[in-house]
């Protein structure tokens, strides 16, 4: 059952009821008001902060755009990329895409022009949507991407390069769209992150996205009252597919514009959202707040929140023992997964299982998880080797790449590049991106593992570790270690709370700096590798 059925079957169940809200607590306030209001009035320079449309809307916004492209000659096989920031208009987008069998392909917000001008190309592209934060950016390919592709803008005072959505989808139907969709058609491109070069394109079935819309749903026990708040970017398979948990429950979800532990706080207390998946960062920041006394529990009516759950990167055990002093009554839990594997869920822990902490969990809804050697063989419990995964979310192929398609599809299995443990419950522990291990004087250094430890340090907010060359160990182990605001710290306490670790395992170097994290989450490890090893760091700011 594709996904787009769910959307009908919501309509009928719960046509007059809110499908999706979007926050945007930095913008001014002028009124509340629905989405079908806000199309009839006049554009000004005062854009609400508050707008809410129900599953009545959301479909016929679905359906417009949906017979809109069809009417522009869009067919069942061809790819609509997708390039905004969250916003009411992106999911109904997404899915009136999907309805005229067509793939969606969403982009990085973060590509540059080349980027978006490569991943157009590589995906085959025929029809660009974008919002107005990419004017410059698509401005100055438009005459590469404007031959044989359609550019659709969406929002105020159309480019002249492009055409406007507000006024293409005004007057085409709001009835579906007479197109057969089944679970074995393609349905989507996703990219991966990029971090060895250009990214790659994932293709899925529909049978992916309908897969993991049940998985969320199962794995949280998501109901019709639940209320889902969604912070990170909907082009990244991980906040989609938690979102889509709400679309199979036929739940209220708000998309919120904003990061801060006073916006999230006041989102969770006024939308009473019960569900919030939040990345390392935002979690520590919020209680780094709690503990300095910036932010005021009392201030928020936060009863209703059930489930906090994290995912796209390693989570700290700490971090979450620390979560529970604050949120005792909050059920936990961790996803893994990958693009390839459509987002997340392939493994996670389960919120029954708040004791193994540390663990990603165990395979998820319909999946099975191996950890192997380099010849594909399972290794003997308690050993690391590579994690792979198999189910009905793995990818078909990287698209127009088979050599790179070939290097992790093993017949049924998807090699994630992550090594990984079992222990004798057979939980999974991750250790590290098979790429970040470092070898130093022939020892496997696992960065996660020391970045768990240091992240114990009560001074330290984040740390990333990687590898520096050595002449004469091959590599050593640096931490990045970034301080939390008005706290000083030295490189002697760090080395002084490091005793603890293994000789073997202590960083070498010390660098104190901002750990970048890309807008998923994810620590940027090749963005510090150029930094730090190509001899631009100050020799004052590190010692052997």
């Amino acid at each position: 059952m594709p996904v787009i059925d769910f959307l009908e079957r919501n309509v009928k169940l719960y046509g007059d009821e809110t499908a999706l809200v979007e926050l945007n607590p930095e913008m001014k306030e002028t009124r509340r008001m629905t989405w079908k209001e806000y199309d009839l009035i006049q554009p000004t320079t005062d854009v609400p902060y508050r707008r809410e449309i129900t599953w009545n809307v959301f479909n016929e916004k679905a359906n417009r755009f949906a017979n809109m492209l069809i009417s522009r000659g869009v067919k069942k096989g061809d790819k609509v990329a997708i390039l905004m920031y969250n916003c009411l208009e992106w999911l109904p987008i997404y899915f009136g895409v999907l309805k005229t069998g067509a793939l969606a392909v969403p982009f990085n917000f973060r590509y540059s022009a080349d980027e978006i001008q490569y991943c157009a190309d590589l995906a085959e592209v025929q029809v660009l949507v974008f919002g107005p934060e990419f004017i410059g950016r698509i401005e100055s390919i438009a005459d590469k991407l404007s031959k044989g592709r359609l550019l659709i803008y969406v929002g105020d005072n159309c480019p002249t390069f492009a055409e406007s959505y507000r006024e293409l989808s005004a007057d085409c139907s709001s009835a579906p769209p007479q197109v057969l969709i089944t679970d074995d058609d393609d349905g989507a491109i996703y990219f991966s992150s990029g971090t060895t070069g250009f990214p790659k394109a994932i293709l899925h079935k529909h049978r992916s996205l309908t897969q993991a819309a049940e998985m969320e749903q199962k794995h949280h026990q998501i109901g019709h009252d639940d209320v889902f708040l969604c912070i990170p970017p909907l082009y990244h398979t991980g906040a989609k597919f938690h979102w889509m948990g709400s679309l199979f429950a036929g739940s209220k979800a708000v998309l919120l514009k904003g990061a801060t532990p006073e916006i999230i706080l006041k989102a969770v207390s006024d939308e009473q959202c019960t569900l919030v998946w939040l990345l390392v960062p935002w979690a520590q920041d919020i209680l780094d707040a709690i503990d300095s006394g910036a932010v005021n529990l009392d201030d928020y009516l936060l009863d209703q929140w059930r489930l906090m759950h994290i995912g796209a990167q390693p989570v700290p055990p700490s971090l979450i023992h620390r979560w529970k002093k604050i949120f005792p009554h909050h059920l936990y839990d961790t996803n893994y997964g990958l693009s390839e594997s459509i987002g997340p869920g392939c493994v996670h822990l389960g919120v029954e299982n708040i004791r193994k902490v540390g663990a990603i969990g165990k395979p998820g809804y319909l999946w099975q998880a191996k950890v192997v050697d380099e010849q594909g063989n399972e290794v003997p419990q308690g050993q690391v080797g590579e994690l792979a995964v198999s189910g009905p979310g793995v990818m078909q192929c990287y698209y127009k790449n088979p050599e790179a398609t070939e290097q992790v599809l093993k017949g049924e299995w998807l090699y994630t590049g992550d090594m990984a443990e079992v222990d004798p419950e057979g939980f999974i522990y991750l250790v590290d991106r098979k790429k970040d291990v470092i070898i130093s004087g022939g020892e496997n250094l696992y960065p996660v593992q020391i970045e768990d430890f240091l992240r114990k340090f009560d001074k330290v907010k984040d740390v990333a570790v990687i590898g520096l060359p050595d002449h004469r160990l091959g590599e050593i182990a640096a931490a990045i270690v970034e301080i939390k605001e008005g706290v000083s710290c030295t490189e002697e306490e760090v080395r002084a709370f490091c005793q603890e670790l293994p000789r073997y395992k202590r960083p070498r170097r010390i660098i104190f700096d901002q750990v970048p994290r890309n807008p998923t989450g994810k620590i940027e490890k090749p963005v510090l590798r150029e930094r730090y090893c190509r001899g631009r760091l100050v020799e004052a700011q590190i010692t052997q």
